[in-house]
């Protein structure tokens, strides 16, 4: 018997066939990226100076700068961590307009220098992380919504500035020197938190620093006492970019020193929450999709098939995909099943080489690597050694037949 080459085979793609298959992702795809682009132009404009006290956009802070300005508060305005801590002292408020940018490494180095510096610091919509770091002891409830509310407390700057436009996060305090106004549902949602030498003041939401709210109600009344009741205003405006606020381990520490930092580490973290949530929404579409399918049905053909074109229409499938290892291991397994009865191995054991070669050998008297080659052998290199194969096989059972 002549042995057939062996070399791997696959049944690949052709070009247009991968086309046809990825084009409708590849469109979505390009249908996404086009809509978040023209969203974030279109929001661009609203979003940009956020909080800057050089920003007259609805949303910065400048107006409320200037009137500080004007009753001889110096403002300072820092972008890095590292510049707002060596600035702070007794006659300093440290107003911090994204706390939860902040890593938490770079929170406790912020509390440990407001902590010594015995000044006032001003914590903007603090959430839950951030309040458990900066300052312990007080706990941050789900946010609401802002609307103007009585003060209901005995602080000083609360009471003269009347009815002010608050919400956001709300607080509670445990085992602290606090004073709580202009509560929301019960809980404060403007908190003083007596600390040490130094005091804190934690707005649940920064919207009554805006230029186009500060008019409204007491909201520049209060502004004003909250941010001027120190000489120095030191406006730090942590961001994304500032790898003193944003940096757990790399770039450079507090101290100086350079470090280290990895691809993952130039990532905010918004960006990685977001990632992973999407490839949880993919997985669930994917399960969705799936369970649309349903079980499989077997359902009687409308019209009868010979066994010819059957055989025929799926060996031109095989063709198509150049997939001769398939071809091959049906042809070796219809064999092994037709021949194993015949020489008294049970249909269990047909596809068992330690079995049926030793069985086939004996009854031929042939080789055991000749049959094992032919029956359990490597897939045909090419159309021709796949046609020797088939040719082989039919020699071989007819042999088994009549011996």
């Amino acid at each position: 018997m002549t042995e057939v080459t062996a070399a791997p085979t696959a049944a690949a793609l052709t070009p247009h066939q991968i086309w046809v298959r990825v084009r409708g992702l590849l469109l979505a795809l390009l249908v996404l990226v086009v809509a978040g682009i023209a969203l974030a132009t279109v929001r661009s404009g609203d979003q940009h100076g956020r909080l800057d006290p050089r920003s007259a956009d609805r949303y910065g802070s400048r107006a409320v700068a200037e009137l500080l300005k004007e009753r001889g508060v110096s403002v300072d305005v820092v972008t890095t961590l590292d510049d707002a801590t060596a600035k702070l002292g007794p006659d300093t408020t440290l107003l911090v307009t994204s706390p939860n940018l902040l890593a938490p490494r770079r929170q406790s180095e912020l509390r440990a220098a407001t902590d010594n510096a015995a000044g006032r610091t001003v914590l903007l919509a603090p959430g839950p992380p951030s309040v458990r770091t900066l300052v312990p002891g007080v706990t941050a409830e789900s946010a609401g919504p802002v609307a103007p509310r009585a003060p209901e407390c005995s602080l000083p700057a609360a009471r003269s500035a009347g009815d002010v436009e608050t919400g956001g996060f709300r607080y509670t305090s445990y085992g602290l020197d606090t004073v709580g106004c202009f509560p929301s549902g019960g809980l404060p949602t403007v908190l003083l938190v007596e600390q040490g030498a130094g005091e804190t003041v934690l707005l649940g939401s920064p919207d009554l620093l805006h230029n186009d709210r500060l008019a409204n109600q007491g909201n520049a009344s209060l502004a004003l006492q909250l941010l001027g009741s120190r000489r120095h205003l030191i406006w730090y405006l942590p961001s994304l970019a500032d790898s003193s606020a944003t940096a757990e381990d790399g770039g450079t520490g507090g101290d100086g020193t350079s470090g280290d930092r990895s691809f993952a580490d130039l990532i905010p973290r918004g960006w990685l929450w977001g990632t992973l949530q999407l490839a949880l929404a993919a997985v669930l579409a994917a399960i969705w999709r799936a369970r649309r399918l349903g079980p499989l049905v077997t359902e009687r053909l409308p019209v009868a098939i010979r066994a010819s074109e059957s055989t025929e229409g799926r060996a031109r499938l095989y063709r198509k995909a150049n997939a001769r290892d398939r071809a091959a291991d049906s042809l070796r397994s219809a064999t092994r099943t037709r021949i194993a009865p015949l020489i008294g191995v049970s249909s269990r054991d047909a596809h068992s080489p330690s079995t049926l070669v030793p069985a086939v050998s004996t009854r031929l008297n042939s080789t055991d690597d000749s049959v094992q080659t032919l029956l359990f052998g490597p897939a045909p290199s090419d159309d021709a050694a796949l046609v020797q194969l088939a040719d082989q096989l039919d020699t071989l059972e007819r042999e088994v037949r009549t011996s």
